[in-house]
């Protein structure tokens, strides 16, 4: 299903509600918080206790469920594919630690977030997060996106410079790069062969939730490198994948980013995107990423008119941040704080 740029329905009045998938014309069907989530509600599942406050914002036309932590100049944090927030479990407190207000989102139809039947074009999806920034009543962050979460926040970068303070971006190059890439690169085009999978209709999302979402599982550890995440944290993805529509929404992004290629939406995408990144910008990735090549990602810096600055860790594959989590929070904390980051 492709799904046009238009405004998000109404927000639902639990953030945890599904929303059945519909067509373009069709209405956002909401229902109670769904029960059925192998291994406990979905609400235990996407709202966990810990170090971290529970709450939901409303921004563009939609709410957002957010885990926060610590005061000072925000850090939002933006995860990819498969997961939801929880994925930065790690950097929430290493961030308020060294003195941040750290925030984790759950992107548009994903995790405690609501479901919508449209909205999942990148320009929409990048207006979730600045919506999320002003709606926390900051006048910007320090943007850092995983994946899909990357894609997002370079789009922000460019869309809404004047709310984006500076951009870490974690095993995503930048959007013409990756298109580019995919295109033109037969390794990378391989390497991506998931994506390419998703512009089937239904049948993704049903690979995906089958057996318990067990597909997710196995992405998760094939896309990892030598350390291999916990069990307790692959069975917590594939728990949040089976809340009611989560599977659909989760795809809807990728299938945009091929479709479009050759509409006059998305060739309007490209050109915007040619704007150049103005603000100080982290590049993250890790050597053994199945997913997303490191040719691929490195060359992102041609898209920055300021500091840009590259750091490849060795030995780890497309979750530096779970899978090394002291050496990510480390890199990330302290190029937050240096006042003038280098080229």
């Amino acid at each position: 299903m492709t799904v046009p740029e238009t405004p998000a329905a109404t927000a639902s009045p639990d953030p945890a509600s599904p929303v059945s998938p519909a067509g373009p014309a069709g209405p956002a069907l909401r229902g109670p918080v769904p029960t059925g989530v192998p291994g406990g509600s979905a609400t235990s599942v996407v709202r966990p206790e810990g170090p971290w406050a529970h709450r939901d914002v409303a921004a563009n036309g939609a709410r957002f469920h957010i885990a926060e932590m610590g005061e000072g100049p925000l850090v939002l944090l933006l995860h990819g594919f498969p997961q939801f927030w929880w994925t930065w479990r790690h950097q929430l407190p290493a961030l308020a630690e060294a003195g941040f207000r750290a925030v984790a989102m759950d992107l548009r139809g994903v995790g405690g977030s609501d479901r919508t039947p449209r909205g999942y074009d990148p320009a929409n999806l990048a207006l979730d997060i600045t919506g999320v920034i002003r709606s926390l009543g900051e006048p910007d962050a320090a943007l850092v996106g995983h994946d899909l979460g990357g894609y997002l926040a370079w789009t922000a970068a460019v869309m809404r410079p004047k709310l984006v303070r500076r951009l870490a971006v974690s095993s995503m190059p930048h959007p013409r790069r990756w298109r580019s890439a995919m295109l033109a690169d037969p390794k990378q085009s391989s390497a991506g062969s998931h994506i390419w999978g998703f512009q089937r209709p239904w049948i993704p999302e049903r690979r995906l939730v089958a057996d318990d979402a067990a597909l997710v599982g196995r992405l998760v550890r094939e896309w990892s490198g030598p350390g291999q995440p916990e069990d307790e944290a692959v069975d917590t993805y594939r728990r949040a994948m089976t809340i009611p529509s989560t599977a659909h929404c989760s795809i809807e992004p990728y299938r945009w980013m091929v479709r479009s290629m050759a509409r006059p939406d998305g060739i309007q995408f490209n050109r915007r995107m040619k704007r150049p990144v103005r603000v100080p910008t982290l590049h993250l990735h890790g050597s053994l990423d199945p997913v997303m090549r490191t040719r691929s990602a490195a060359g992102s810096g041609e898209y920055v008119e300021a500091p840009y600055r590259w750091r490849l860790f060795d030995g780890l594959g497309h979750f530096p941040h779970e899978e090394d989590p002291v050496a990510f929070s480390t890199e990330l904390v302290n190029w937050l704080k240096d006042p003038e980051p280098d080229r």
